[in-house]
């Protein structure tokens, strides 16, 4: 498209328990004096363009500190968030190696544009991809959560800020870190239980007698014929030429049949896949500047053959005190990476998830002879079957253990980020800082399927090759000034900051190999397509900031940032976004003091407006054109409607909280409620098909997000030797839409209405299985001459009434993190969970077919079908011939509730006696586990699912096992 312009077990403490173990010594060991994390009550967080101190600080930001995040064996450092922040929802949705988790801070703030929050490197915005920071070089992450925090990155956090700071040098002797890791990974949770092959072929000669069974074919002769056509239906007879006809026309296997082979195909799809990790770095420092260097490498292998993610790392920081008046810095980053990601996600044929779940065990994955043994070719070897013979919904024709390692599923990413500064310091309060950042991603995909094998052949196999470049530069001048006059404090910011983004992509596809094992294009002689296009995006700002203090107890603050986006046209494109915000240290005024209870008590509260540009169009107000191929000559046909009265999307964020310390700092927490509000959303109306356009992108309708927030950190028990705390966070969510331009918009599953959330199911109600004949049964409601309603039930799922089933938004979801220090051992755990929310298990639904999907994996659950002697069950009879049964309904909506144990880990630290004479000032062993536990009711699906609680044929979630060492010199 063209722009016309250029712009496991459970343990229960408690409360009064834990209360009680805080004020208690080990016996024959003196408490360490009660100062209990002192310097944490004050600490200093990283907070838009700057640092500030927590207790005074008037907007919500949450930290999290570098032993929480390095050394996790995750690959993307999103996948270490979840369960640690308070507001924060971070959902795996797919277990491919290298893949991002989807991450929402309060909610979601639109329906149709993003609600991805603003990632932050080192002060500076980033637009590389995140899997290319390693965990390993990361000093702290804060997360900015309401409109003080974020307001000063203006339309660009709207949706929150996450800030990654990286690890600078320290001042004294230079230090070199080491740490190696070896892991094995293994599903998280076990695939759906499925029957038996003597089960299956029991049930599916049930399904072919009922399909046979009617008016003009008696019981007796339908069984007859079930059990004559069995083996040729499903295509295979695993039992051998000596029972040609396994089942009796009793429906039962007959006696002394016994399968000769039972071929798993998940034992050949899929394994238990290694891990393996490297880090070195060496720092240091003087008086004047330090330094940071890192080297990095990860080889993380998926649990399905042909997947993986490798990647090579390195940093460079800088920081010097050139003059006395002049600081300067430089962080420079790349990151080259390889992901071999097969598909996965969803439902095509090839997907290597899939395949392994709807190939029954009874067809073999190796030719097989009449009785049982394995056929093999003129070397010996054994051939892989790809089941000709097979009907078509048990995948005929593929074997993907034989095809993936012959094609290539590669993506390559180049990941470079330059950073620099300049800080000039006029007067001891007045500096003012100029900074440049710039990020390079350079991918490529390769796509290739081979000649010889599979599908491919058919066509003398074919390759796809993709190549983007994305590029995106930030420039940033900030003029602060900060003085105390006596006992009043203030602080102000003023700058101007510019974002330049552009995208730039190209593909094409050739096939008809003549040769195997050549994978470029070159090699294909048959030209299939060829696209390409490009994208340009500018933003500048201006912002300001102010801060106010009077004795260390009292603060407010206030800031505003003006944004320009090309995304809208010259009259809409400028938008003003504001906070202003305050806080009461109540813990400094004497008559609290005096209470000689709290440590800290600080009140907060804020208020502010954001702005949302993000929609999927970089020219948001523009008609576009899109090209054709006419019978040989160039067709132009408009593609998008122009909408010049588009403009911005606002966000309007309360927040109100109290933090507190208690017991000398043994008890500290938090608790914030928060209330987000969208207007003017950005949103894709629909249009009718015969107008020529899908839709038009238009401000319509509110969206509310509301919820407390709390967290609480507990040291029940600090002596000499033995240290345990104990971290609980957890937050609610109520999503509500306020406004729409008309009733309600159905969306596939979904429906939007006022009151409603953007996630709520609208699907039909089932209703249980008809006990007198088996069918299937949902709800109707309908309305009478009388206009009363009625409710029914009807067979045909095309009659059932779509009704409102739930939400898949959790009503709670949080973090439990537990850690302990004896001597020289160290452990922790951390437990995430969700409590609320529901999931459409579209994957189950797969292997739940009636019979009308021959060859397919059946669920053990179909040995609770209906029959005459079990007509009470909600699982309908069978048959071959379709019911819908399968279809999206109720019956295949489960809760979303659960917990994970994401993460425990155990070390053990030498002492220096051991090592210190050989130079070494630190030298640790341990063992990490990932995903080790779930707990949760439906067996076989994994509860981590997309937001939108929709199953997808996904990429399983990975339990790591880590063994690794940490030494420093």
């Amino acid at each position: 498209m063209i722009n016309k312009n250029l712009i496991n077990s459970k343990i229960w403490i408690p409360p009064v328990a834990v209360f009680f173990l805080g004020m208690i010594n080990v016996k024959g060991q003196e408490a360490k004096k009660d100062t209990l994390r002192e310097k944490e009550i004050d600490e200093v967080v990283v907070v838009a363009y700057g640092k500030a101190k927590k207790t005074s600080y008037t907007g919500s930001v949450a930290t999290i500190s570098s032993d929480k995040i390095n050394n996790r064996p995750v690959t993307n450092i999103t996948k270490a968030l979840e369960g640690q922040v308070p507001g924060l929802q971070a959902v795996s949705a797919s277990g491919q190696p290298g893949a991002t988790a989807s991450i929402r801070i309060r909610g979601i703030g639109s329906i149709s544009a993003s609600s991805n929050p603003l990632f932050v490197v080192d002060g500076i915005p980033f637009d590389g991809n995140i899997n290319s920071i390693s965990p390993n070089d990361i000093e702290s992450i804060s997360v900015l959560k309401d409109a003080t925090a974020s307001s000063l990155y203006g339309s660009r956090g709207a949706n929150g800020v996450i800030i990654i700071t990286t690890k600078s040098g320290k001042k004294g002797d230079a230090r070199v870190n080491f740490n190696i890791s070896q892991g094995f990974s293994s599903r998280a949770v076990k695939d759906y239980e499925q029957v038996t092959t003597d089960q299956y072929f029991e049930l599916y000669w049930e399904a072919l007698r009922n399909r046979y069974k009617s008016g003009q074919i008696s019981s007796q002769q339908a069984a007859q014929m079930a059990t004559d056509n069995l083996v040729n239906e499903l295509g295979i007879n695993p039992y051998g030429s000596n029972y040609a006809k396994p089942v009796g026309t009793d429906g039962k296997l007959l006696s002394g049949a016994t399968a000769l082979w039972n071929d798993n195909w998940k034992d050949i799809l899929q394994r238990v896949a290694s891990r393996n990790q490297v880090d070195l770095d060496f720092s240091g420092g003087s008086e004047k500047s330090n330094y940071f260097f890192s080297l990095g490498y990860l080889d993380d292998k998926g649990i399905a053959i042909g997947s993986g993610f490798r990647k090579y790392n390195t940093r460079l920081k800088i920081n010097s005190e050139v003059k006395k008046w002049l600081n300067v810095g430089a962080n420079l980053a790349y990151t080259n990476s390889l992901q071999e990601a097969p598909p996965s996600s969803d439902s095509r044929t090839d997907n290597i998830i899939n395949a392994a779940r709807v190939i029954p065990s009874f067809y073999p994955y190796y030719e097989r002879n009449a009785d049982g043994s394995y056929k093999l070719d003129a070397s010996g070897n054994y051939i892989y079957d790809f089941g000709k013979y097979r009907p078509t919904s048990a995948l005929q024709n593929e074997n993907a253990a034989a095809t993936l390692p012959l094609d290539k599923n590669e993506n390559r990413e180049d990941n470079f980020s330059g950073k620099s500064f300049a800080e000039f310091t006029f007067l001891p309060e007045l500096k003012f800082k100029t900074s440049f950042s710039v990020d390079l991603v350079n991918y490529n995909g390769h796509y290739y399927t081979n000649p010889l094998l599979g599908q491919g052949a058919e066509i003398g196999g074919s390759v796809t090759k993709t190549n983007s470049r994305t590029l995106s530069y930030t420039t940033s001048n900030i003029l602060t000034y900060d003085k105390k006059f006596g006992q009043h404090h203030i602080n102000v910011l003023a700058g101007q900051e510019f974002y330049h983004y552009e995208y730039q992509t190209i593909s094409g596809s050739r096939s008809q190999f003549s040769l195997p094992y050549y994978y470029e294009p070159d090699a294909a002689a048959l030209l299939g397509s060829f696209s390409g296009n490009s994208d340009t995006l500018g933003l500048l700002s201006f912002l300001g900031k102010a801060e106010y203090d009077y004795r260390n107890k009292y603060f407010v603050s206030g800031s505003v940032r003006a944004d320009g986006s090309s995304r809208f046209s010259p009259e809409n494109r400028w938008g003003t976004f504001w906070s202003v915000g305050g806080s009461w240290k109540a813990s400094n005024e004497d008559f609290i003091k005096n209470l000689n209870f709290f440590n800290q008590l600080t009140l907060r509260a804020s208020y502010g407006g954001q702005g949302n540009d993000k929609l999927s169009t970089y020219y948001a107000y523009q008609s576009l054109y899109a090209f054709y191929n006419n019978l040989g000559e160039g067709g132009t046909v408009a593609s998008k409607l122009p909408t010049p009265d588009l403009k911005w999307e606002t966000n309007l964020n309360l927040n109100v909280g109290l933090e507190f310390a208690i017991l000398k700092n043994r008890i500290k927490g938090n608790v914030e409620y928060f209330q987000r509000q969208s207007k003017d959303l950005l949103f894709d109306m629909p249009l009718a098909p015969s107008l020529g356009f899908s839709g038009f992108q238009a401000n319509i309708g509110e969206l509310k997000n509301t919820g407390f927030e709390f967290s609480l950190f507990i040291t029940p028990v600090k002596t000499k030797d033995f240290e345990w705390n104990v971290d609980l966070n957890l937050s609610t969510l109520k999503n509500e839409i306020t406004k729409l331009p008309k009733g309600s918009i159905v969306s596939g599953t979904k429906l939007l209405q006022v009151g409603g959330s953007i996630y709520d199911f609208f699907i039909p109600e089932w209703a249980g299985v008809d006990p007198t004949n088996g069918k299937p049964l949902w709800k109707t409601i309908t309305t009478d001459a009388s206009g009363n309603t009625v409710e029914g039930t009807t067979s045909e799922y095309a009659k059932a009434t779509k009704t409102l089933q739930g939400s898949s938004l959790p009503k709670v979801m949080g973090g439990l993190t537990t850690s302990l220090v004896y001597k020289n051992f160290d452990f922790s755990t951390l437990i995430t969970f969700s409590i609320g929310g529901k999931i459409l298990d579209n994957d189950y639904t797969m292997i739940m077919h009636n019979g009308s999907s021959a060859g397919r994996s059946w669920s053990s659950e179909m040995l609770n079908r209906w029959t005459p002697e079990n007509p009470y069950t909600d699982v309908p009879a069978l048959s071959t011939t379709t019911n819908n049964w399968t279809s999206a309904s109720s019956r295949f909506l489960y809760s979303g509730t659960y917990a994970r144990v994401k993460n425990v880990s155990l070390g053990y630290t030498l002492p220096t006696d051991y090592f210190g004479k050989i130079g070494l000032k630190k030298f640790r062993v341990y063992v990490q586990a990932e995903n080790l536990l779930t707990f949760y009711k439906h067996k076989g699906m994994d509860p981590e699912q997309t937001l939108d609680g929709t199953t997808y044929y996904r990429y399983p979630a990975m339990r790591t096992i880590t063994f690794g060492v940490q030494a420093t010199l």
